[in-house]
């Protein structure tokens, strides 16, 4: 099994960014090929590292479903052959993004494909990035077993502090094995972090703080849907991931 990086968060604190730029750090120490895991239903992490996807495990589900009774071969072939279709490969990394629920709401079919593609994939691979969706809840059905350094996300307010707090007590609930804890907080202005997060970090016993500033570089990649993987080196966000990724390596 490759080593696992898991990005959690509330909605919209920066855990895309996060990821991608944990995978282009990887890259550049040499640490490849990636694999990079889109979680979230609402796929994006695909923009964010400049591919684009076609294919999810949703949908793979779905063609296996409605091709299934007119072809000689099993349900199980077909889904790989499925599954191989929706895994995008690219310099330095593949990406493969589960994409939505097949129908009501309903993700348990598509969570247990995603589970049986990550047990099979992670092992072909030295880092295994995987981008949840908000909260813990695909960590919490078990997609993945173990990880080794699990990361929330959060941005610097005091509310997004908090919620650091709740996802931590959220994962020792739910029982939720990992190596290593990472508190990152995103769009920190003047490197002034919040005093309740000493706090935070000695209740969950974090093993590291990522302050990521708020940087207008950032911004712009975002708003033009620009890839993260052709930010500068020495953006002082990618700076910080980068000292991460050096550190769990």
């Amino acid at each position: 099994m490759g080593y696992i990086i898991a990005v959690t968060g509330k909605g919209g604190v920066g855990k895309t960014t996060f990821s991608s730029l944990v995978v282009k750090n990887l890259i550049s120490s040499g640490k490849t090929p990636v694999l990079a895991i889109d979680a979230d239903p609402n796929s994006c992490l695909d923009a964010a590292l400049g591919v684009k996807i076609i294919n999810t495990v949703g949908r793979a589900r779905e063609d296996v479903k409605q091709e299934g009774t007119s072809t000689n071969i099993s349900t199980k072939e077909l889904l790989q052959i499925k599954l191989n279709e929706s895994l995008i490969e690219s310099s330095g990394f593949d990406l493969i993004a589960m994409g939505r629920p097949e129908g009501a709401g309903c993700y348990c079919y598509a969570n247990n494909v995603l589970k049986s593609v990550i047990g099979e994939l992670a092992g072909q691979y030295p880092y295994v990035v995987l981008d949840n969706e908000a909260g813990l809840e695909n960590l919490s059905r078990r997609i993945v077993q173990n990880v080794n350094a699990m990361c929330l996300v959060s941005d610097s307010s005091n509310a997004g502090i908090e919620t650091l707090k709740r996802l931590y007590e959220l994962a020792v609930e739910m029982e939720i094995k990992y190596d290593k804890l990472a508190l990152v907080v995103n769009r920190v202005r003047n490197d002034r972090l919040p005093a309740k997060l000493d706090e935070i970090k000695n209740y969950t016993k974090a093993d590291y703080i990522i302050a990521l500033p708020d940087d207008d570089e950032i911004a712009e990649f975002a708003e033009t849907s620009r890839s993260f993987l052709e930010l500068p080196e020495g953006n002082p966000v990618n700076v910080r991931v980068s000292g991460f990724v050096r550190e769990i390596n």
